[in-house]
């Protein structure tokens, strides 16, 4: 089997929502971390065989198979196919390790993974019947083998029910998260993998929606250089998160809220896979070797439990521990499907998401879970360490995972 080695990996910043990336198209987003990965490698985009992204909410300025416009938006020329996968919150993570085992199976060489989502021009939901928590969504045969159709945020309360986590304690792991990030950003850990995205903003200070109301003649444009997250706000207390109101249920009756669940952004994240052979053929020195992928199953009631299952597949196909790891990303949806993962595997929080999660920079679907790959590659270049464990929770109960070393 060969082995599959990342050589680069980038993403854009996260924009808040209707934020600095609002008139940024999806496509021109998508297409920055291409272009990037081949300024920084220094390739001929013809030896690039396929890209493969991850998009959740396909549809509309995200349609038409974002895959392969991309590379076409980046100036790759007709060559570069290009495919769109969704797997939901796992969707960027998947076009990786669907990569990786590509190129690990012998069929390519080089390709690039990643994802993108923009929540602002395409929200969350757009292509459900009823939207995410409408009924109308699946068949009624569904209901013939799953007691009921829960949302995400439902999913989460229910496991904060199950493992007896109250408001406080997840808001600590939330006020951490946002802290982390904070100390990263200003150390310059996001440095060498957050890329500076061009954009014209309509109308200064306007949501987009009022400035498509206007005239090309009213409206004014501003060229601005989005450099950092915008969803951050590593001031955050604890104090500040228990006076926000609950997200999905009545005060007293839940425990989550906008401040200890994933922010709403804008952004995408791609990474260049290769074989050693052709990497060592190109002059490619690698950040690190992709180890082994898993994909689980688990109740679509709960739905968010995934990563557990997953990180106990994903070692058990490396005959490794969690002691032989030194770094874990786990998604931060929501804060107790993070306190969840930690109590079931007992991995200590000083090891994972060690430069904030999606409490503080968000997450932006189909682009998150590459986002995390990438972070982790970074992560273990700057510290010398040797192996990281990335895992997400999915929509409809699946979770992802993926281990890497550096090399």
């Amino acid at each position: 089997m060969n082995d599959a080695v990342i050589v680069d990996a980038v993403r854009t910043p996260f924009g808040k929502r209707d934020g600095s990336l609002r008139d940024t198209h999806p496509q021109d987003l998508a297409a920055k971390p291409l272009e990037v990965l081949e300024e920084r490698a220094g390739f001929d985009p013809e030896v690039i065989e396929d890209v493969i992204y991850g998009c959740v909410t396909p549809i509309d300025e995200q349609g038409l198979n974002i895959g392969r416009i991309a590379p076409l938006v980046a100036g790759w020329g007709d060559g570069v196919p290009g495919v769109q996968l969704n797997r939901m919150c796992g969707s960027g993570q998947q076009a990786v390790n669907f990569a990786a085992t590509n190129v690990m199976a012998g069929q390519h060489d080089v390709l690039v993974a990643g994802g993108v989502e923009h929540m602002t021009r395409v929200p969350l939901g757009s292509d459900g019947a009823d939207g995410v928590d409408g009924e109308g969504a699946v068949t009624d045969t569904y209901f013939e083998h799953v007691d009921e159709l829960t949302h995400q945020g439902e999913g989460a309360e229910r496991i904060a029910e199950e493992y007896g986590f109250d408001r406080a304690e997840l808001d600590e792991l939330a006020v951490d998260s946002q802290r982390r990030w904070g100390e990263a950003w200003a150390e310059g850990r996001y440095d060498d993998q957050i890329v500076p995205v061009e954009t014209e903003l309509d109308g200064e200070g306007e949501s987009r929606s009022d400035s498509e109301n206007r005239t090309g003649s009213e409206a004014t444009r501003e060229t601005t250089v989005v450099e950092q997250d915008e969803h951050p706000r590593p001031e955050t207390d604890l104090e500040t998160l228990s006076n926000l109101p609950l997200s999905f249920r009545e005060e007293g009756n839940g425990v989550h809220h906008p401040g200890n669940s994933s922010g709403i952004v804008d952004g995408s994240s791609a990474l260049l896979i290769a074989s050693e052979a052709a990497a060592e053929e190109h002059g490619w020195e690698p950040m690190a070797r992709i180890v082994a992928t898993e994909v689980v199953g688990v109740d679509p009631v709960t739905m968010l439990t995934g990563p557990i299952p997953a990180t106990e597949g994903v070692l058990e196909k490396t005959d490794l521990e969690l002691e032989d790891i030194d770094l874990f990303e786990v998604n931060e949806a929501f804060a107790s499907v993070v306190a969840a993962w930690l109590e079931e595997t007992g991995v200590s929080w000083e090891q994972v998401n060690v430069n904030g999660g999606a409490i503080a920079h968000g997450h932006p679907l189909g682009a998150t879970g590459a986002a995390l790959l990438t972070k982790l590659a970074h992560e273990l270049e700057r510290t010398g360490q040797q192996r990281a464990l990335s895992t997400m929770c999915i929509g409809f109960g699946q979770g992802i995972a993926t281990i890497i070393e550096r090399v």
